[in-house]
């Protein structure tokens, strides 16, 4: 009679569906997270917003929002580039230089405010040749001093009080346009705007774009058509969308498709003594591993297909929730196509094939004679593959780690979660021997659990992959999670010391009147320093400060090195990670891009170490006079009573909880991320622990039989089960300590702040889910009684 392994791989997928269970819930789980981040990813590649402020502009020309620069040496050497922190402008004699091509309209837009406080936008009045602005009544304004004002605006009066980025000024009212808005002259709106040499943008009509590009020659970009859509937010939600389906898509893809893989390594594995007995009845090796193909090609499409409906709802929950914070503009939309879909399904397959090919060399390869004997005895030997990889592994998480050490800022929160991967890969690769190891040492208590504890602690010697394989998807769920949550409440924990200790003020007044008095203002913003050194030198942004005024009266800033009392126009303190990451201190000079991209190069004058609470950049506010999109200062700190007129002031603790509502969006950002990988790892951890608790019915009605009472057995499992949550706890928290000791230290320059409630939640949450991933399946197979074997 001839063999046919399709029909038996068909065969057995239909009569022992439970068998497979485990491989398809694996195989689904990783395409909905490869999925979700590849439609983000996607999104964010593609993500555009429809022209709004230039929609009827023909020809836009404005500055590259981000900044270029060569990385790198030799013929390795490549461009890089980074957005600038606020919107980057064009130089106002661009506009001479394009009106000969056609009828060139300056655009600039700012905030002004009334009586009532209310910010309100401001432009020239010959933006209303492509903004649809139209008068209701009165005229254009074409005089200093007069103004056109939105019938929405809230302003009422034939003269107006306004508070421009350059101060108050009156205004007469000549004219009422539909909308909210204020409208002055062309000249008057460029000197109002506090950056008179400057331009948002430059609008041309009855222009050609190529004579316009020849005449811009790189200066500024020229936009036409989808690309007028100048939103500052659209490439911040770009980057935003790509970092988290690329940098932590890419994270989340390996530990999907890697945990999927020992899924059905396991699967195949726990199937040795049928493959063995179709070796000894003469099935050949390449017949083996066509059964194996064949049922990862019957589960694996099915798992795809149906993976990519969870995929798309978590990729829209997360985009939806994401446009709902504010981090991504209300016109961009999520894409679904059907790129991340086939390739995250592809990811499934190609994964169960590999996996299944990986896992049947062993059974394929054996000799016929020896098949079944192998199949009944684990085998303890160390793999002469597995082990160096694993060493290897282990050895590059700990250098990596001494790197992230030795790191500043972006780069070293960049490396945590490559070494958390890298001691990861060394758990699963050095498993059986760690698995026997935690074996001896966690049997000892074990022993004291009477004849079921003693036998537990036997068991999980005796089969230290099977304990292996359960302990790993443990250790992934609490190192990622541990990693990602710990290294947002040490940071927390550390900005919110540093603002205590820092802020010397007993007021804060939010958003004062240009023309302020008393006390010292502050504008906060971001800048682009130059950090890092050699081939590695890259711009990265800091948070930043301009103050005017002595600082120190309102501001502790820790100095350790220089003084803040040489700061003027000109020089810069900066906070220690920036002087650390750029190896630079007092007396030298820092690459700087302002917050519009203008370059500068002060002298340090001081180095701190409170700029993660206060800033890690300190400048003159002089120095960013026109370099800010409000044009004005952000905060006024005030020591003693707050004089009358500057408006609502707040006390120091309500401006720090208020600064720490502003990061809400990175913590909730690391606390999904963290759900999310955690979560995926506790779906395999307990998906992994029920096929060994099914696939041990045999072992189990076995002790049935020779006299082991049912409650015997079960407590056996609970100490296997809380060997196994309590190995893969301790080896997780290890590497997350592995992980966050030098990262924190390189971040915040303190250890890593662990809640001891939040710390002990996840560690319940493991041990609860092992117990319960073990118990719950043993009931069900010791129900059925000990009449079988």
């Amino acid at each position: 009679m001839p063999f046919h392994p399709n029909g038996l791989a068909r065969a057995a997928l239909r009569l022992r569906p439970a068998a497979f269970a485990g491989t398809f819930v694996a195989l689904l789980m990783t395409v909905a997270i490869v999925s979700a981040c590849g439609i983000l990813l996607e999104s964010g590649a593609r993500a555009s917003v429809p022209p709004t402020r230039y929609a009827q502009a023909p020809v836009v020309v404005a500055a590259d929002q981000e900044i270029r620069w060569r990385a790198g040496s030799g013929e390795g050497a490549y461009e890089e580039s980074v957005r600038v922190p606020e919107r980057a402008r064009v130089d106002a004699a661009l506009l001479e230089r394009l009106a000969p091509l056609g009828r060139a309209v300056p655009d600039v837009v700012f905030p002004v405010r009334g009586g009532a406080g209310s910010a309100v936008e401001a432009s020239g009045w010959g933006a209303s040749a492509f903004t649809g602005a139209a008068l209701a009544g009165g005229r254009a304004p074409g005089a200093p001093g007069e103004v056109v004002l939105g019938t929405g605006s809230g302003f009422a009066g034939d003269r107006v009080s306004l508070d421009t980025p350059v101060g108050k000024r009156e205004f007469r009212v000549v004219g009422r346009a539909e909308g909210t808005g204020v409208w002055f002259s062309d000249a008057e709106a460029r000197a109002l705007s506090g950056h008179p040499g400057a331009l948002d943008a430059v609008v041309l009509f009855d222009a050609d774009p190529e004579r316009v590009r020849a005449a811009v020659d790189g200066r500024a970009q020229v936009l036409t058509g989808a690309a007028r859509a100048v939103d500052p937010r659209l490439a911040g939600a770009r980057e935003l969308l790509i970092g988290l389906g690329g940098s932590f898509g890419g994270t989340a893809t390996l530990v999907a498709v890697f945990t999927a893989a020992a899924t059905v390594a396991l699967s195949v594995g726990q199937r040795s003594r049928e493959f063995a007995l179709l070796r000894a009845v003469g099935a050949t090796p390449r017949q083996i591993r066509r059964i194996i193909a064949t049922e990862a090609l019957l589960v694996a499409p099915a798992a795809g297909v149906l993976g990519c409906v969870p995929g798309i709802g978590l990729a829209a929950w997360w985009f939806g929730q994401l446009q709902a914070k504010g981090a991504i503009p209300g016109g961009v939309e999520l894409t679904v196509s059907w790129i991340p879909l086939v390739s995250a399904a592809g990811a499934g397959l190609v994964t169960a094939l590999l996996a299944g090919w990986a896992a049947a060399r062993r059974p394929a390869r054996i000799r016929p004679g020896q098949a079944l004997a192998a199949a009944a005895v684990e085998r303890l030997r160390p793999g002469w593959i597995r082990t160096p990889l694993g060493i290897a592994a282990l050895a590059g998480g700990t250098a990596c780690a001494g790197l992230a050490a030795t790191s500043g800022g972006e780069d070293a929160a960049n490396a945590a979660l490559g070494v958390v991967m890298l001691f990861m890969l060394a758990v699963a690769l050095l498993g059986p021997l760690i698995a026997r190891a935690c074996a001896s040492v966690l049997g000892f208590p074990l022993r004291a659990g009477g004849a079921s504890g003693s036998l537990a602690a036997a068991n999980s010697r005796a089969h230290a992959r099977r304990l292996a394989s359960a302990i790993t998807p443990i250790v992934l769920a609490m190192a990622f999670s541990s990693t990602l949550v710990f290294l947002h409440t040490s940071e927390e924990r550390a900005v919110r010391q540093q603002q205590e200790a820092g802020l010397l003020a007993d007021h804060v007044i939010s958003d004062p009147p240009a023309d302020l008095r008393g006390g010292v203002a502050v504008t906060r913003t971001s800048v682009l320093a130059m950090l890092g050194t050699g081939a590695e030198r890259r711009f990265q942004s800091a948070s930043a400060q301009g103050v005017a005024g002595d600082v120190t009266t309102v501001q502790d800033l820790g100095v350790r090195e220089g003084s803040l009392a040489a700061l003027r126009p000109g020089t810069v303190a900066v906070d220690r990670s920036v002087a650390e990451s750029a190896h630079l201190g007092v007396g030298d000079r820092v690459e700087l891009r302002l917050p519009d991209g203008v370059p500068a190069n002060p002298e340090i004058v001081a180095v701190y170490t409170r700029g993660l609470g206060l800033g890690q950049v300190t400048l003159p506010a002089a120095d960013l006079t026109g370099h800010t999109t409000a044009g004005r200062a952000t905060e006024l700190l005030i020591r003693g009573p707050v004089s009358a007129g500057l408006g609502p002031a707040m006390s120091t603790s309500d401006w720090t909880t208020a600064q720490n509502t502003d990061r809400e969006v990175n913590a909730w950002a690391n606390t999904v991320m963290a759900a999310v990988l955690g979560g995926f790892a506790a779906v395999t951890a307990a998906n992994t622990l029920v096929m060994t608790v099914l696939d041990r019915r045999r072992e189990l009605r076995m002790l049935r039989l020779v006299g082991s009472t049912r409650r015997q057995v079960l407590r056996m499992l609970r100490w296997e089960a809380l060997l196994i949550g309590g190995a893969g706890v301790t080896l997780g928290s290890a590497i997350a300590l592995a992980t966050l000791f030098p990262l924190t230290k390189a971040v915040t320059g303190a250890p890593p702040h662990i809640p001891p409630v939040l710390y002990a939640s996840f560690a319940a949450a493991a041990l609860t889910l092992g117990l319960a991933a073990t118990t719950l399946p043993a009931r069900w197979s010791l129900r059925r009684g000990a009449c079988s074997v």
